[in-house]
């Protein structure tokens, strides 16, 4: 089966993270990986410190980005003072509204709306969502999962110094690194705003979802949510070092972007000119294809035939669509080919 439903990696990794798994030495895993002698968390930690120009206690890490949001989550809406809401996009995923349920959190929902060929954060909404609600927690993701849109750097700034400094917002990059080579902005934000939370991982960009690897950086003066957040005896020292790996192979995955790139313009030059069809510009590893809906039972025959997936949305206004995770271009073509064929089919 071919996956292309979970904006999972269907890539080789790096020559670098294959090395880095071959030559691990066992003998390390008698130690802990917290370096008592600096109270630094480990060398990842560490590492990305440097790598980002952030205090190593700014740093948190963690099992998945998904571990990391649920920190955030968990912690501070059951703080003592009762504000258990939250701010997220309309259209988003799912796991947000899940993850705020756990702990009994309100979950209120910001627009996004249609321009052309994208989606947009709208502004004005989210101003006057925060006026009314008055959230604990602000969520962003950039670039959002299914629309694919992102903010910049500048965007992202403008937006923080419109929040009130009580209101914790959570910035979700698990996707950022197809968008942003440069890293400068990450730290100048964290350390500009005092309610900040930058969060990435490994799963995406760098195509290891396996290995289970989060990373965020946090403003100062949240010292008792990374005190919450962080594992006093550190974290996975064969994960660790494959971490580093990827980190340091850049131009590779640049690589696989660049390929993903060609086979989003494939997907755009083969489906927009379909009657009823319309793809949408991604800043992510998948887009998001909008389709007439009286097709969707053939779509799905033909992609099991296939041994292929897709996600078909089920959400209120992006019913209509499907989001195709950015496989191999010859996992991308076979797609491509089989929603052509269902569309011929209806002008037959």
């Amino acid at each position: 089966m071919n996956y292309l439903d979970r904006n999972e990696y269907n890539f080789d990794p790096s020559p670098e993270v294959i090395q880095a798994y071959h030559n691990f030495d066992p003998k390390t895993l008698g130690f802990y990986t917290r370096i008592y002698d600096t109270g630094k968390k480990s060398i990842f930690s560490q590492y990305l410190s440097e790598l980002y120009g952030l205090d190593e206690q700014q740093v948190l890490l963690g099992y998945g980005g998904e571990y990391l949001l649920k920190q955030t989550v968990h912690y501070f809406l059951t703080r003592p003072d009762g504000n258990n809401r939250i701010l997220i996009p309309k259209f988003s995923w799912w796991y947000y509204q899940s993850v705020a349920a756990e702990v009994d959190g309100e979950t209120h929902l910001y627009r996004l709306y249609e321009e052309g060929d994208t989606f947009k954060y709208d502004f004005e909404d989210l101003q006057r969502a925060l006026a009314e609600v008055k959230p604990r927690i602000l969520l962003l993701a950039s670039p959002n999962n299914p629309t694919g849109n992102c903010l910049t750097p500048d965007e992202l700034d403008s937006l923080l110094a419109k929040v009130p400094d009580d209101v914790v917002v959570y910035v979700d990059e698990a996707y950022a690194s197809y968008i942003n080579e440069d890293i400068t902005y990450v730290s100048k934000l964290v350390n500009k705003y005092p309610n900040v939370i930058i969060a990435r991982t490994l799963s995406k960009f760098y195509g290891l979802p396996g290995l289970r690897m989060g990373f965020a950086f946090v403003s100062k003066g949240m010292e008792k949510f990374a005190k919450f957040s962080n594992v006093y005896l550190g974290y996975n020292r064969i994960s660790e070092d494959i971490a580093i790996a990827a980190l340091k192979s850049e131009a590779y995955y640049r690589h696989v972007a660049r390929q993903m790139d060609e086979s989003r313009k494939m997907y755009e030059a083969t489906l927009s000119p379909l009657e009823g069809f319309k793809v949408y510009r991604s800043a992510a590893n998948f887009i998001l294809v909008k389709y007439p809906i009286a097709l969707k039972a053939q779509l799905e025959a033909a992609f099991k035939d296939q041994h292929y997936k897709v996600k078909f949305m089920n959400d209120p206004g992006v019913d209509s669509h499907m989001r195709i995770t950015l496989g191999r271009p010859e996992q991308n073509i076979q797609v491509a080919q089989t929603i052509c064929r269902i569309a011929s089919s209806q002008n037959v």
